[in-house]
Protein backbone atom coordinates (compact mmCIF):
# COMPACT_ATOMS: atom_id res chain seq x y z
CA UNK A 1 0.00 0.00 0.00
CA UNK A 2 1.25 3.27 -0.88
CA UNK A 3 1.77 5.43 2.35
CA UNK A 4 1.88 8.98 0.45
CA UNK A 5 -0.19 11.22 1.27
CA UNK A 6 -2.79 11.58 -1.43
CA UNK A 7 -2.54 15.31 -3.41
CA UNK A 8 -5.47 16.70 -5.64
CA UNK A 9 -4.06 18.92 -8.47
CA UNK A 10 -6.37 21.74 -10.02
CA UNK A 11 -6.12 22.91 -13.25
CA UNK A 12 -4.25 19.34 -14.08
CA UNK A 13 -4.43 19.85 -17.51
CA UNK A 14 -2.73 23.05 -17.42
CA UNK A 15 1.34 23.63 -18.21
CA UNK A 16 2.25 23.54 -14.73
CA UNK A 17 -0.49 20.95 -14.37
CA UNK A 18 1.07 18.28 -16.22
CA UNK A 19 4.50 19.23 -14.68
CA UNK A 20 2.62 18.45 -11.28
CA UNK A 21 1.40 14.82 -12.26
CA UNK A 22 4.84 14.04 -13.30
CA UNK A 23 6.49 15.15 -9.92
CA UNK A 24 3.90 13.60 -8.10
CA UNK A 25 4.68 10.16 -9.63
CA UNK A 26 8.54 10.33 -7.90
CA UNK A 27 7.47 12.04 -4.96
CA UNK A 28 8.85 10.42 -2.05
CA UNK A 29 5.91 11.91 0.36
CA UNK A 30 3.16 12.62 -2.07
CA UNK A 31 1.36 11.16 -4.75
CA UNK A 32 -0.93 12.09 -6.86
CA UNK A 33 -5.20 11.28 -4.74
CA UNK A 34 -7.03 13.60 -7.92
CA UNK A 35 -6.58 15.85 -10.88
CA UNK A 36 -9.24 17.73 -11.91
CA UNK A 37 -9.65 19.76 -15.46
CA UNK A 38 -10.86 22.68 -16.25
CA UNK A 39 -14.10 21.32 -17.36
CA UNK A 40 -14.90 19.71 -14.12
CA UNK A 41 -17.10 21.00 -11.02
CA UNK A 42 -15.47 20.75 -8.28
CA UNK A 43 -18.82 20.83 -6.20
CA UNK A 44 -19.85 17.74 -7.84
CA UNK A 45 -20.15 14.80 -5.07
CA UNK A 46 -18.23 12.07 -6.39
CA UNK A 47 -15.27 14.64 -6.87
CA UNK A 48 -15.91 16.06 -3.70
CA UNK A 49 -16.06 12.46 -1.60
CA UNK A 50 -12.02 11.85 -3.57
CA UNK A 51 -10.96 15.50 -2.32
CA UNK A 52 -11.82 14.19 1.42
CA UNK A 53 -9.21 11.16 1.20
CA UNK A 54 -6.60 13.97 0.08
CA UNK A 55 -4.21 15.58 2.41
CA UNK A 56 -3.64 19.02 0.26
CA UNK A 57 -4.92 20.94 -2.65
CA UNK A 58 -2.18 22.22 -5.34
CA UNK A 59 -4.31 25.08 -7.08
CA UNK A 60 -2.89 26.01 -10.53
CA UNK A 61 -6.36 26.74 -12.44
CA UNK A 62 -7.49 29.91 -13.58
CA UNK A 63 -9.24 32.96 -11.68
CA UNK A 64 -12.85 32.07 -12.62
CA UNK A 65 -12.03 28.50 -11.62
CA UNK A 66 -10.84 29.34 -7.76
CA UNK A 67 -14.34 30.36 -6.40
CA UNK A 68 -15.73 27.03 -7.00
CA UNK A 69 -12.56 25.40 -5.06
CA UNK A 70 -12.66 27.51 -3.02
CA UNK A 71 -16.39 26.77 -2.04
CA UNK A 72 -15.91 22.50 -2.10
CA UNK A 73 -13.43 23.01 0.38
CA UNK A 74 -15.32 25.18 2.36
CA UNK A 75 -17.92 22.60 2.86
CA UNK A 76 -15.04 19.79 3.42
CA UNK A 77 -13.92 22.50 6.14
CA UNK A 78 -17.60 22.85 7.89
CA UNK A 79 -17.48 18.80 8.24
CA UNK A 80 -14.12 18.88 9.53
CA UNK A 81 -11.79 18.30 7.07
CA UNK A 82 -9.87 21.44 6.54
CA UNK A 83 -7.30 20.94 3.85
CA UNK A 84 -4.00 22.98 3.41
CA UNK A 85 -4.63 24.85 -0.02
CA UNK A 86 -1.74 25.45 -2.10
CA UNK A 87 -2.60 28.08 -5.35
CA UNK A 88 -0.45 29.70 -8.09
CA UNK A 89 -3.00 31.40 -9.39
CA UNK A 90 -2.76 34.95 -10.81
CA UNK A 91 -4.62 37.79 -12.30
CA UNK A 92 -7.31 37.55 -9.23
CA UNK A 93 -8.93 40.74 -9.16
CA UNK A 94 -10.28 42.42 -5.54
CA UNK A 95 -12.69 39.90 -5.19
CA UNK A 96 -10.85 36.85 -5.50
CA UNK A 97 -8.15 38.09 -3.51
CA UNK A 98 -10.84 39.07 -0.93
CA UNK A 99 -11.97 35.23 -1.06
CA UNK A 100 -8.73 33.55 -0.85
CA UNK A 101 -7.65 35.94 2.20
CA UNK A 102 -10.89 34.88 3.87
CA UNK A 103 -10.17 30.93 3.12
CA UNK A 104 -6.97 31.69 4.90
CA UNK A 105 -8.15 32.82 7.98
CA UNK A 106 -10.10 29.42 8.42
CA UNK A 107 -7.51 26.71 6.98
CA UNK A 108 -3.90 26.73 5.64
CA UNK A 109 -3.21 28.60 2.89
CA UNK A 110 -0.69 29.45 0.80
CA UNK A 111 -0.36 31.65 -2.29
CA UNK A 112 2.49 32.57 -4.56
CA UNK A 113 2.94 33.86 -8.12
CA UNK A 114 6.03 32.00 -8.42
CA UNK A 115 6.92 28.75 -6.95
CA UNK A 116 10.43 28.52 -7.39
CA UNK A 117 12.59 29.16 -4.52
CA UNK A 118 15.24 31.09 -6.68
CA UNK A 119 12.14 33.69 -7.23
CA UNK A 120 11.69 33.71 -3.07
CA UNK A 121 15.32 34.40 -2.96
CA UNK A 122 15.32 37.41 -5.93
CA UNK A 123 12.86 38.92 -4.16
CA UNK A 124 14.44 39.38 -1.04
CA UNK A 125 18.25 40.36 -2.82
CA UNK A 126 15.45 42.97 -4.80
CA UNK A 127 14.49 44.58 -1.59
CA UNK A 128 17.96 44.61 0.25
CA UNK A 129 19.45 46.25 -3.11
CA UNK A 130 16.49 48.94 -2.75
CA UNK A 131 17.61 49.94 0.39
CA UNK A 132 20.86 49.79 -0.23
CA UNK A 133 21.27 51.53 -3.30
CA UNK A 134 18.66 54.21 -2.69
CA UNK A 135 17.03 56.35 -4.84
CA UNK A 136 20.06 57.77 -6.56
CA UNK A 137 19.30 54.59 -8.62
CA UNK A 138 15.83 53.99 -10.99
CA UNK A 139 14.88 50.55 -10.82
CA UNK A 140 12.86 49.08 -13.60
CA UNK A 141 11.78 45.32 -13.87
CA UNK A 142 11.11 43.33 -16.90
CA UNK A 143 9.39 40.02 -17.49
CA UNK A 144 9.91 37.84 -20.08
CA UNK A 145 6.55 34.93 -20.88
CA UNK A 146 5.48 33.09 -23.57
CA UNK A 147 2.74 34.28 -26.00
CA UNK A 148 -0.05 32.07 -24.32
CA UNK A 149 0.14 34.09 -20.68
CA UNK A 150 -2.65 35.77 -19.91
CA UNK A 151 -1.86 38.54 -17.18
CA UNK A 152 0.55 41.24 -18.25
CA UNK A 153 2.65 42.06 -15.85
CA UNK A 154 3.48 38.68 -14.37
CA UNK A 155 2.15 38.43 -10.91
CA UNK A 156 6.18 37.74 -10.25
CA UNK A 157 7.18 40.90 -11.53
CA UNK A 158 4.67 42.82 -9.46
CA UNK A 159 5.65 41.07 -6.92
CA UNK A 160 9.55 41.71 -7.50
CA UNK A 161 8.87 45.55 -7.94
CA UNK A 162 6.74 45.77 -4.59
CA UNK A 163 10.02 44.01 -2.99
CA UNK A 164 11.94 47.24 -4.45
CA UNK A 165 9.31 49.83 -3.96
CA UNK A 166 8.96 48.69 -0.27
CA UNK A 167 12.35 49.17 0.27
CA UNK A 168 12.96 52.41 -0.83
CA UNK A 169 9.61 53.60 0.08
CA UNK A 170 8.37 53.93 -3.26
CA UNK A 171 5.36 52.91 -5.11
CA UNK A 172 4.60 50.54 -8.65
CA UNK A 173 3.23 51.58 -11.87
CA UNK A 174 3.01 49.82 -14.81
CA UNK A 175 1.72 52.45 -17.32
CA UNK A 176 4.16 54.67 -19.21
CA UNK A 177 5.25 57.26 -17.19
CA UNK A 178 6.17 61.11 -17.95
CA UNK A 179 9.88 61.97 -17.77
CA UNK A 180 11.40 62.85 -15.84
CA UNK A 181 10.18 59.87 -13.80
CA UNK A 182 10.17 60.42 -9.80
CA UNK A 183 13.12 58.32 -8.44
CA UNK A 184 10.82 56.62 -5.98
CA UNK A 185 8.62 55.12 -8.53
CA UNK A 186 9.19 51.52 -9.91
CA UNK A 187 8.37 50.44 -13.34
CA UNK A 188 7.62 47.26 -14.42
CA UNK A 189 7.22 46.01 -18.12
CA UNK A 190 6.56 42.95 -20.04
CA UNK A 191 6.92 41.27 -23.35
CA UNK A 192 5.38 38.14 -24.50
CA UNK A 193 6.52 35.57 -27.61
CA UNK A 194 7.96 32.16 -28.34
CA UNK A 195 7.49 29.85 -25.52
CA UNK A 196 9.38 32.11 -22.88
CA UNK A 197 8.57 29.48 -19.76
CA UNK A 198 9.65 32.98 -17.77
CA UNK A 199 12.50 35.49 -17.29
CA UNK A 200 12.35 38.27 -14.78
CA UNK A 201 15.15 40.63 -14.77
CA UNK A 202 15.38 43.60 -11.97
CA UNK A 203 17.50 46.63 -13.44
CA UNK A 204 19.34 49.25 -10.46
CA UNK A 205 20.27 52.06 -13.02
CA UNK A 206 23.33 54.33 -11.15
CA UNK A 207 24.44 57.60 -12.54
CA UNK A 208 27.39 55.68 -13.69
CA UNK A 209 26.97 52.09 -12.53
CA UNK A 210 24.28 49.00 -12.91
CA UNK A 211 23.19 46.55 -10.76
CA UNK A 212 20.85 43.51 -12.85
CA UNK A 213 19.43 40.71 -10.55
CA UNK A 214 17.75 38.19 -12.82
CA UNK A 215 15.57 34.81 -12.92
CA UNK A 216 15.29 32.23 -15.59
CA UNK A 217 13.57 28.90 -16.18
CA UNK A 218 14.15 26.90 -17.83
CA UNK A 219 11.55 24.32 -17.18
CA UNK A 220 7.96 24.55 -15.80
CA UNK A 221 9.12 21.47 -13.40
CA UNK A 222 10.81 23.97 -10.94
CA UNK A 223 7.34 25.52 -10.60
CA UNK A 224 6.16 21.96 -9.60
CA UNK A 225 8.67 20.71 -7.51
CA UNK A 226 8.33 24.44 -5.41
CA UNK A 227 4.95 24.01 -5.38
CA UNK A 228 4.97 20.37 -3.54
CA UNK A 229 7.86 21.17 -1.18
CA UNK A 230 5.43 24.25 -0.40
CA UNK A 231 2.60 21.84 -0.10
CA UNK A 232 4.70 19.49 2.39
CA UNK A 233 5.83 22.70 4.62
CA UNK A 234 1.80 24.27 4.96
CA UNK A 235 0.94 21.09 6.52
CA UNK A 236 2.43 21.52 9.70
CA UNK A 237 1.43 25.22 9.38
CA UNK A 238 -2.11 27.04 11.43
CA UNK A 239 -4.62 29.04 9.18
CA UNK A 240 -4.84 32.60 10.11
CA UNK A 241 -4.06 34.58 7.26
CA UNK A 242 -2.25 34.09 3.51
CA UNK A 243 1.02 32.62 3.92
CA UNK A 244 3.94 33.28 1.34
CA UNK A 245 6.65 31.24 -0.46
CA UNK A 246 8.81 34.10 1.61
CA UNK A 247 7.87 32.44 4.65
CA UNK A 248 9.15 28.73 3.52
CA UNK A 249 12.56 30.78 2.13
CA UNK A 250 12.44 32.28 6.17
CA UNK A 251 12.82 28.22 7.21
CA UNK A 252 15.23 27.78 5.04
CA UNK A 253 17.52 30.69 5.85
CA UNK A 254 16.99 29.81 9.14
CA UNK A 255 14.30 32.53 10.82
CA UNK A 256 11.35 31.34 12.13
CA UNK A 257 8.60 31.59 10.42
CA UNK A 258 5.76 32.81 13.00
CA UNK A 259 2.81 34.40 11.86
CA UNK A 260 2.11 34.10 8.09
CA UNK A 261 2.93 37.57 6.47
CA UNK A 262 1.58 36.87 2.66
CA UNK A 263 2.77 36.05 -0.82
Amino acid sequence: MDARGAVAVWGAGGRVGRELLSALAAHPTLRLGLAVGRAQDPRDPALRAALAGCVGVVDFSLPEAQPALLSALDALAAEGRALPLVTGVTGLDAAGWGALEARARRAPTLHAANFSLGVALLARLTAQASRALGPSFDVEVFELHHRQKRDAPSGTALHLARAAAEGRGGSVSDAPTPLPRDPALVHVSAGRGGQEVGEHTVFFLGEAERLELTHRAASRAVFAHGALRALDWLRARPAGALWGLGDLLDDLLGGAAGAPRGP
